[in-house]
């Protein structure tokens, strides 16, 4: 199986998957046309990024390719719907760099009410201002809104719990009793959660119900003074609307991911929301420790391995939950060749698609059977054409619940 990575992950990820019989290329500057024109060139089976956009035109390059792996939480950077349809599997690692994210989180949480950044910048300076800094609120007792419950934002809560927060939540899944089983307060909406809190932090997938999810509506529904920390997505967020909060009502903001952000890792950043005073940015930095990747690299390589020996993608984020089948046609058949060529082959001409299918074999191997989700009911002479096949013991057809 060919690999390519196309971005800097853990050292140890390439010499484990050439373990594993792969070959391998690695090469983190591939961005853009030179990407497509390496996935064209090398024709790989699996791509491996982490920042790096996976495009339209990257997916099209390669006949073999049929699996990308995006080595952290979210797949944005992928066109899932190109993926979906050329038929190739998108993985993510879900929750390895949970805690790093939550460090940082919780990191600025502390940094926006101590000013931190801003004392070393003046003692940087030569300048000694401790009539300045040594005015804080103190986080202990505040109420922290936390909007997503996912790995990320259950470690960012327990976290907050032990510095003795207290905590509001919203998460579509997170229901009152998971709720008390997190020690947390639920609340029914965004708006609910950030009324009156003292801090926010933002956890949640960018899609398009969650875009500029966070707007003047919430942003003011805080106390005045309050705390937004993003450590997710830069779109999730309305940035016009945290820069006029920021100036009608006294907010600080903690952001490590921005709206719009250098696809280089280095480059120029004029952006006008990095340079305000009351906004405390890092460079997109939350899964950037040795123990994060060292974990994704760990998924990536577990991962491509069940991929090889099974063919099953774990965390496969693009298969339909349920296919558009109406009807489970079962096959119990001789384990001969062409048996199974021939069924499909009288579904074909009958014009039946098939949506899913698997084939068990008995102890001993002599028989088999086969389950094949169909998107219509076979005829009653094609099931008779099928139970007249010497190799066919019997077949049965039953309806899907819609």
């Amino acid at each position: 199986m060919r690999i390519l990575i196309a971005d800097k992950l853990a050292p140890h990820v390439a010499d484990a998957l050439e373990d594993q019989g792969c070959a391998v290329t690695t090469d983190p500057t591939l961005k853009e046309e030179e990407l497509r024109q390496a996935i064209a060139r090398l024709d790989p089976d699996v791509l491996v990024v982490r920042s790096t956009q996976v495009k339209a035109e990257h997916l099209r390059a390669g006949r073999s390719l049929s699996l990308v792996i995006r080595a952290g939480a979210g797949v944005n950077t992928i066109a899932l719907d190109e993926a979906s349809a050329r038929g190739i599997q998108v993985a993510n690692c879900p929750g390895k760099n949970a805690v790093a994210v939550a460090e940082l989180a919780i990191g600025h949480l502390v940094n926006l009410d101590r000013r931190i950044a801003d004392n070393v910048a003046d003692l940087r300076a030569g300048l000694w201002r401790k009539k300045e800094y040594g005015r804080a609120r103190g986080l202990a007792g505040r109420t922290l809104a936390v909007l997503g419950c996912g790995e990320i934002g259950r470690a960012v809560i327990r976290r907050a719990l032990a510095m003795e927060m207290k905590v509001r939540a919203w998460s579509i899944e997170l229901t009152p009793e998971l709720a008390r089983g997190l020690g947390v307060e639920h609340a029914a909406t965004p708006l609910d959660a950030c009324r009156g809190a003292d801090a926010l932090t933002i956890h949640l997938a960018l899609v398009p119900e969650t875009r500029g999810l966070v707007d003047s509506r919430l942003l003011e529904a805080l106390r005045p003074g309050a705390l937004v920390v993003n450590t997710s997505r830069g779109g999730l967020v309305d940035q016009e609307a945290l820069v006029r909060v920021i100036e009608s009502r006294g907010l600080r903001a903690g952001l490590d991911v921005f709206a719009e952000e250098p696809a280089a890792a280095e480059a120029p950043f004029p952006y006008a929301i990095a340079q305000n005073p009351a906004v405390y940015g890092t460079h997109h930095i939350g899964a950037s420790t040795d123990q994060a990747e060292e974990a994704v690299g760990d998924e990536v390589v577990h991962i491509v391995g069940t991929y090889l020996q099974s063919g099953q993608v774990p965390h496969c984020v693009n298969l339909a939950e349920r296919s558009q089948a109406t009807h489970l046609l079962v096959v119990r058949h001789r384990d001969e060749v062409g048996v199974l060529a021939g069924v499909l082959e009288v579904l074909r001409e009958a014009g039946i698609n098939v949506q899913e299918m698997e084939n068990a074999i008995f102890s001993g191997g002599g028989a088999a059977r086969a389950r094949i989700q169909l998107e219509a009911a076979p005829p009653a002479a094609v099931l008779a054409r099928l139970d007249a096949h010497p190799a066919i013991f019997a077949t049965s057809l039953v309806a899907l619940d819609s």
